[in-house]
């Protein structure tokens, strides 16, 4: 019988139609094609792009110049623009501003055939780095109350460009999902004076049943009221509301289990295209006891057809507990069948 779940955050209803249930193989992944030819963010090519605001790896104090490991340049086709004011006005009952924004590109590799989650964790490193200082450069700047961190990986998950790369955009409002889990966590916490995200990590540890790998200092699990197949968290086992705050020791091991976490998924179904996405405190914000920083991992496997759009559910044909096996024994049973081969 299907099954509605409620997310303890959101308060959003998740209907898990076990009926429509499938494997990992049943997800077909239809191969990209290669598009090749010229690539702005290839080596080489630093003078096509907008002049870069931060680089890791170059030994050349020559900006826009070859030795890279990062990149961060400014979208060229931005979607909110930097300069210029707010000017919030009204129209009637109508609000408006202007489009100002920050919208910049982390390029992850000089390497055009490299592939995010195959980089050493060393390197990885350097991307949750790079978002990290971009954060705190941009937080400066008073009109911007919010840095949205995300990642599309293949076409089906909105990928323009083969190389691989990430965003950020700085918004001057609070996006409405943030709003909605800063309020869900808030009543959360006044009425059990505890952190949920806390709460929720402290569960799956005892039950151990949606939890896919963990280490030192992060856990990933596979939500309860999840909105997709294989849909996966990030959360530092430690309370932290703010991203920005973490040591390299900890940006490490965040960059070894996101490694391990997408590895686990392309051992499921190969070549999946996801999203991913960074949730951590508005800008200027002092500790939020009640708010966990987390990353959100949401593979494209589901379409949002009209029932989704008219109501606001979300229908998952697989049990998040079913997923969380599958993915904590992928890498195991993979390494399983080459020895038998």
């Amino acid at each position: 019988m299907p099954e509605l779940r409620k997310d303890p955050v959101l308060g959003r209803w998740i209907i898990i139609a076990q009926e429509r249930g499938k494997r990992p193989s049943d997800f077909v992944v239809a191969e990209a094609p290669t598009v090749g030819g010229f690539c702005p963010l290839c080596p080489g090519n630093e003078n096509t792009t907008p002049h870069e605001v931060l680089t890791y790896g170059r030994h050349s104090d020559v900006p826009n110049s070859l030795g890279w490991k990062v990149r961060v340049v400014p979208n060229k086709y931005p979607a909110l623009v930097i300069e210029g004011g707010l000017n919030r006005e009204g129209e009637g009952l109508y609000d408006k501003m202007n489009g100002i924004g920050a919208h910049e590109v982390i390029v992850e590799s000089p390497d055009h055939e490299d592939v995010f989650f195959r980089l050493a964790p060393e390197h990885m490193s350097l991307i949750f780095k790079a978002f990290q200082e971009r954060i705190i450069d941009l937080e400066q700047d008073d009109r911007f109350r919010y840095v949205l961190v995300f990642k599309n990986f293949g076409k089906a998950a909105g990928a323009s460009l083969e190389h691989s790369h990430s965003q950020l955009v700085a918004l001057p409002v609070l996006p409405r999902k943030i709003e909605s889990e800063l309020a869900g966590a808030l009543k959360y916490y006044n009425y059990k004076e505890r952190c949920v995200y806390c709460d929720i990590i402290h569960q799956e540890l005892m039950q151990n049943v949606r939890v896919v790998c963990q280490n030192e200092f992060f856990i990933a699990l596979t939500p309860f009221a999840p909105r997709t197949p294989f849909e996966m968290c990030i959360l530092p086992l430690k309370h932290s509301s703010a991203y920005h705050e973490q040591t390299e020791e900890e940006m490490f091991a965040l960059a070894e289990i996101f490694s391990e976490s997408l590895c686990r998924l392309d051992a499921c179904i190969p070549n999946v295209p996801y999203n991913f996405v960074l949730h951590t405190q508005p800008l200027r914000s002092k500790h939020l006891p009640h708010f966990h920083w987390h990353f959100e991992i949401v593979p494209k496997l589901t379409s949002i057809a009209g029932f989704e759009w008219g109501s606001g559910f979300y229908i998952n044909p697989m049990p998040p507990e079913e997923a969380a096996s599958y993915l904590s024994e992928s890498l195991e049973r993979i390494s399983q069948e080459d020895d038998q081969k």
